[in-house]
Parts: C-alpha cells; sequence; structure tokens
C-alpha cells in the first residue's frame, strides 16, 4: 500500500491538488494499492475554505486539520513543524507533497526531511529572484529538501538544475491548474453580474488585485483606476473582489460608470468570468496562466512572473506599476492588437496522471 498525504496551507492550494485527489480516486477504483490523506494546516473553521470550494471541485474536505492559526510567519511555521510531526507519529506516510511556497510548505518540508519522509513538491523551480519576498526563501527551501520536483515548465525544470538538483528528481509534469480548468470547464456557471447587467461573453475586463504592498498605494490605486476606465472605452470592467482589496477599490470603482465591483466568486463562476472575459488585468500568477491557456490577453501588475512561458508563449504581458505600459497594453486590448500567442508543452490537462505514475 502506498499512502500519500497532500498538504494545503491556503485556499489555491486546493484548486493544485484536486486533480491529484481525482487521480488517486481513480487508482483506488481500478484496484491499485493507494491510499491518501489531504491535510489543511489551517483550522476547520477558517471562512476562506468553505464548503462550496470543494464542491465546486468535487473533492472532500480535508481528512485532517492542523489547527495553526497566527499572523506571524515565523511562529507559524514553528507550530506547523510542531502539528505535522505529530500527525506523522500517528500516520503511515510513504509520500508527502506540498504546494507552491508558504511558510507552512516550508515547515512541512524540514519535518519531512529530518523524519526521512520522500518529499514531493508540487510547482517546484519558480522564482523572482527577489529574496526580500519571504517566498523567495521559501521556494529554495522547499526545493533543496525535495527527493522529487514536478515542475510546470522547462525554464523551472533548468533554474532547480543549475542550482544543483540532481537531474533524476526533476519532473516536467506540467501545469496542474490546467488539469482543474479542462476537467471543469463544462461546469461552469455564468456569474449573476453578467445577467444583471446584460453583459455579454467577450464584452468586459476582468480585474483582480490582492497583493498588500500595492493596495496600500493609495494614490497608485487612484491613478490605477482611471487609467483602466479612460482606455478601456466604455467596456464593462467587472472586479471580483474581497477584503482589503473590496474596501479599498470600492471608493474609486463608484466614480466610474461600468466599472463592477461585485464579491468574491467561487470557483465555478469565476472561471466562467475569466475564460469568457475580453481581457483580463491582475496581479495573480495563475489567473495569468490560465489567461494563456484560454487565449484570453492578460495584463499582469507585477514586474516578473514565476511562469515565465507565459510571456514568452502565452497571452501575458507585464507592465510593473508603470502606467505608460498598462496605457500602451490597454491601448492594443481595445484595439484587437494583441500578440499572438500559443500553449505551453504539457499544458494539457495530464498533470496529475504523471504525478501518480511517478510516485507509484
Amino acid at each position: 500500500m502506498k499512502n500519500i498525504t497532500m498538504v494545503a496551507g491556503a485556499r489555491p492550494n486546493f484548486i493544485k491538488l484536486a486533480p491529484i485527489v481525482w487521480a488517486c480516486e481513480k487508482a483506488k477504483k481500478e484496484g491499485q494499492p493507494i491510499d491518501y490523506n489531504l491535510v489543511y494546516t489551517g483550522t476547520e473553521n477558517d471562512m476562506s475554505i468553505e464548503q462550496s470550494l470543494f464542491d465546486d471541485l468535487g473533492i472532500d474536505k480535508p481528512q485532517v486539520y492542523l489547527g495553526v492559526d497566527c499572523e506571524s510567519l515565523n511562529e507559524l511555521t514553528g507550530q506547523t513543524m510542531g502539528a505535522f510531526d505529530k500527525y506523522l507519529d500517528n500516520t503511515p506516510t510513504d509520500v508527502v507533497i506540498v504546494v507552491d511556497d508558504l511558510a507552512s510548505t516550508m515547515a512541512v518540508a524540514i519535518v519531512c526531511k529530518k523524519r526521512g519522509v520522500k518529499l514531493a513538491h508540487l510547482v517546484a523551480g519558480t522564482r523572482s529572484f527577489d529574496f526580500n519576498m519571504p517566498k523567495e526563501v521559501n521556494r529554495l527551501v522547499i526545493d533543496g529538501l525535495s527527493d522529487l520536483l514536478f515542475t510546470a515548465g522547462a525554464g523551472a525544470s533548468s533554474i532547480v538544475s543549475r542550482e544543483g538538483v540532481e537531474l533524476q528528481n526533476i519532473y516536467m509534469v506540467g501545469n496542474i491548474i490546467i488539469d482543474t480548468l479542462r476537467h471543469n470547464y463544462n461546469r461552469f456557471i455564468k456569474p449573476t453580474i453578467l445577467q444583471k447587467k446584460g453583459i455579454g461573453d467577450g464584452e468586459y475586463i476582468v480585474f483582480t488585485i490582492n497583493r498588500k504592498a500595492l493596495l496600500k498605494n493609495k494614490e497608485y490605486i487612484q491613478q490605477l483606476t482611471e487609467y483602466i476606465y479612460n482606455k478601456v472605452k466604455g467596456i464593462a470592467v467587472v472586479a471580483p473582489l474581497r477584503g482589503m482589496a473590496k474596501e479599498v477599490m470600492e471608493p474609486y470603482a463608484k466614480q466610474m460608470e461600468n466599472f463592477y465591483i461585485t464579491d468574491s466568486m467561487g470557483y465555478l463562476e469565476f472561471g466562467y468570468l475569466t475564460t469568457h472575459a475580453r481581457g483580463i488585468i491582475t496581479d495573480s500568477g495563475n489567473i495569468a496562466e490560465e489567461a494563456t491557456f484560454n487565449n484570453v490577453p492578460c495584463i499582469t501588475l507585477n514586474e516578473y512572473t514565476e511562469h515565465i512561458e507565459t510571456v514568452n508563449q502565452g497571452t501575458n504581458v507585464l507592465v510593473g506599476y508603470d502606467l505608460e505600459k498598462l496605457a500602451t497594453a490597454l491601448e492594443d486590448l481595445t484595439e484587437n492588437k494583441w500578440k499572438k500567442s500559443s500553449i505551453p508543452d504539457r499544458w494539457d490537462g495530464r498533470t496529475a496522471e504523471r504525478i501518480l505514475q511517478t510516485i507509484i
């Protein structure tokens, strides 16, 4: 029996782990000797992982909650290490799969290495090369400790190889987000805001923003909103936002016609929204990856991307904090001058299948 533990540290991790859960369930039905646990490092009453998320993804809620809940990253790391160590004491585990670059992910990686449990890192090899970002430190530590490094593309594989990882430990399996997207494509639900406002497919731009460093700069936010409004030439802007982002953006958006701020959406509604958009403005790398697969123009408000193939091959354009670059990109978008794109290698919806085959 191969016992697999999948560890999620935040809501987006479940979107990336769902295809592996589906693959495990399929393998079990086919009689393969495999079992798994889905573990969440946070608490069971965490409002960011509501039941509808798991309903949308078609998976059960985690079997185990480590119960860690604190603001300090160093404290969170220590508490997660202690809680996961106890989990391993009581749970037979052959392989642990961790996702991305959170402090909790790094904590789990350290415990696995200390206990000699095989560690697999999903979406390995992503780098910003900015060591002022705590996540960049986490990435280096997790990749350095991992036994199996599952990368989304050749660029990420090359990075970890140059850093000294042995080639037999690197597996270019493709982009796991695309598995989830393809699996749910026919289940997407048209958001109420589009029906309510009479907005058709391809007649709107999606806007999302989440990075606290951007949201704290009120002058930039005001200018950003005005630039978008003035350059989209009457095209509707739909902005599903939550928490701080919604609070910061609402006062500016209220002054602008056709700029609609809505509550955050479930996975199936948001998937429809971005798949059928005319274009996207975001600071999210995951959204840029999905936009590349959907062939939807995407303007990213960052100066870097962890998945450079979304720029080199895909529909993504980086504008950073430069509003003039944003204006140029918006003109290209609204005047249908966007660059030609293609889908990167192995972004084919079979990533989870490759991962499970490798582990087995």
